[in-house]
């Protein structure tokens, strides 16, 4: 079972995070999104299209974005989302919250036998 691992699948409620977080960097379309996670997180996170527009869905239904038609520069039309204030609210909520979890999970993971190290 040695094969490198290179893609991860993402915990309940991780993928609205990361949108949230892409979005707030400014208006961007679905398609960018999908593009910037994979760059971004050096192609471990892959979001196929039949995840990442359902999510941006919920989150628009939220309140946590909004979305509004816009021609792109090829001069087509596509769907740009940005960060309402609701969303930057629970942007940082849930960074806070995943930071937490994040630095709990590592403590447990370095234990040794003797307990934490």
């Amino acid at each position: 079972m040695g094969t490198k691992q290179t893609k991860s699948d993402l915990p309940q409620g991780t993928l609205d995070l990361l949108i949230l977080k892409i979005v707030a960097l400014g208006p961007v379309h679905g398609y960018s999104i999908a593009q910037r996670l994979q760059q971004v997180s050096r192609d471990v996170v892959q979001v196929p299209q039949g995840s990442l527009y359902p999510a941006l869905h919920r989150l628009e239904n939220r309140g946590l974005l909004a979305a509004e038609w816009t021609q792109t520069q090829t001069g087509r039309d596509a769907k740009f989302y940005r960060l309402t204030r609701k969303g930057k609210a629970q942007l940082e909520m849930e960074t806070a919250s995943w930071r937490r979890l994040a630095g709990a999970v590592g403590l447990i993971l370095r234990m040794t036998g003797a307990g934490a190290e």
